[in-house]
């Protein structure tokens, strides 16, 4: 747990909260190499092929991934949403390990009839959970429906974790200012129930409907890890753990500042803290690394796209500025950076002008950037690729799983073997 030595401390005040939101943008380890790692998280809804409608049992994927070259862990979220944990790497060697092991995971499931979407929300099946532990338990009873049973089951996104560099603030900054055009340049997620949700980013529009205590944007006053230590303050809690086996969700609206203050039984520890830390869910969050966790779950064959592009913006400081200098214009200071287009990137995409102009210039800075990050030329051609297919008409990739396509006998959205 970050910055603490005894969970079991009780906190005495505020002024603990703030070591450890410092501490949470410091690196999590020190590392005798200097180079930019990429860490890659991949969250994909499971299907049957020949039944996608039914909800596939999660112990019948989990009996047949086999050990993956690329070393990814292998965990499932609570509707059995299958989820690959790369190892930290440089771009290149952590997008090759993450390749190898969809590969692999795709290879195992296809005698079976199982297909990875790889598509932000369920786009049939209702929200049914699998996975019943007590954090879940709590959580779901905290979050309630429609909402929470959707964000637990239905979602899966792509999240990217960059390190933090030499100018933390600058990061944390860059990936906020510009989540709205890479939440749109990357929304897919338009369906819902067999039906258009009215959304690109059908995933953002469920999380923007939960607790925004513990969902929205950090707010920016110039300081980023006092800005996430009065977030986690102000943020309410979800559940007390009881023990190693019970967790109480809490329903009654307090926040930590209130538990700090005398409001519960006992007094929260370091260790309630560190814990409380997991259960806030930001577009961006700080663990030593910067979590951006906006971003919707994509075709088998293109998150490395989505990988390369946010790392190159975020950790690239020339690809930054051009891409500052394009949202720059719509930005409201007295909001937030970039709060007003949030909203309108989820449910237009890059349909929305401003975000769509914006993409572009951002897309050629990627591009610009990714050789001096060491990509190869077979990636740089994809994000090339993905732009003339997305970005230059101003089509998110959700406007493709609506288009009806004669003769199309299977979903685009279940075409886990077909195109991107």
């Amino acid at each position: 747990m970050i910055g603490l030595t005894s969970e079991s401390t009780p906190l005495r005040d505020a002024s603990e909260v703030a070591d450890f939101a410092r501490r949470c943008f410091q690196p999590a380890a020190e590392r005798p190499d200097a180079g930019e790692r990429v860490g890659v998280e991949l969250e994909f809804l499971v299907f049957d092929r020949g039944a996608a409608a039914a909800h596939v049992p999660m112990a019948e994927v989990e009996r047949v991934i086999p050990a993956l070259p690329g070393g990814s862990r292998v965990t499932f979220e609570p509707g059995g949403q299958l989820e690959l944990s790369g190892p930290a790497a440089s771009l290149r060697d952590a997008l090759d390990r993450m390749a190898a092991d969809v590969s692999a995971v795709r290879a195992a499931l296809r005698p079976a009839g199982l297909v990875l979407a790889g598509v932000g929300l369920d786009p049939v099946r209702p929200a049914r959970r699998q996975l019943r532990v007590p954090r879940y338990d709590a959580m779901a009873e905290f979050l309630g429906e429609p909402y929470g049973a959707l964000m637990m089951c239905s979602t899966a996104s792509v999240q990217v974790n960059l390190d933090l560099g030499e100018r933390p603030q600058a990061r944390w900054e860059r990936a906020h200012a510009l989540g709205p055009v890479l939440m749109a340049a990357f929304a897919n997620s338009p369906l819902s129930r067999g039906r258009p949700c009215g959304w690109m980013s059908g995933r953002q529009a469920v999380w923007d409907r939960l607790d925004r205590t513990r969902t929205s944007p950090v707010p920016a006053s110039g300081d980023p890890a006092a800005d996430w230590a009065e977030y986690l303050l102000d943020a309410r809690l979800m559940l007390v753990r009881e023990d190693d086996e019970r967790c109480r969700p809490v329903r009654d609206g307090s926040t930590f500042r209130d538990w700090l203050n005398g409001a519960g039984e006992r007094r929260p520890t370091a260790g309630d803290l560190a814990y409380h830390a997991t259960t806030v869910f930001p577009p961006v969050r700080p663990r030593g690394w910067l979590e951006i966790r906006y971003l919707d779950a994509q075709h088998p064959a293109a998150w490395p796209v989505c990988v390369a592009v946010t790392h190159a913006l975020v950790t690239d400081d020339r690809a930054a500025d051009a891409a500052l200098a394009a949202v720059e214009p719509y930005l409201d200071p007295g909001r937030g950076p970039y709060r007003e287009l949030w909203g309108e990137a989820a449910r237009c995409g890059l349909a929305e002008p401003r975000l769509g102009r914006a993409a572009e210039t951002c897309f050629r800075a990627a591009l610009e950037a990714l050789p001096r990050l060491g990509a190869d030329p077979g990636l740089i051609g994809e994000v090339a690729a993905f732009a003339d297919r997305h970005v230059t008409p101003g089509r998110s990739p959700a406007a493709d799983l609506m288009d009806p396509v004669p003769g199309r006998r299977v979903p685009a959205w279940l075409n886990g073997e077909g195109r991107q």
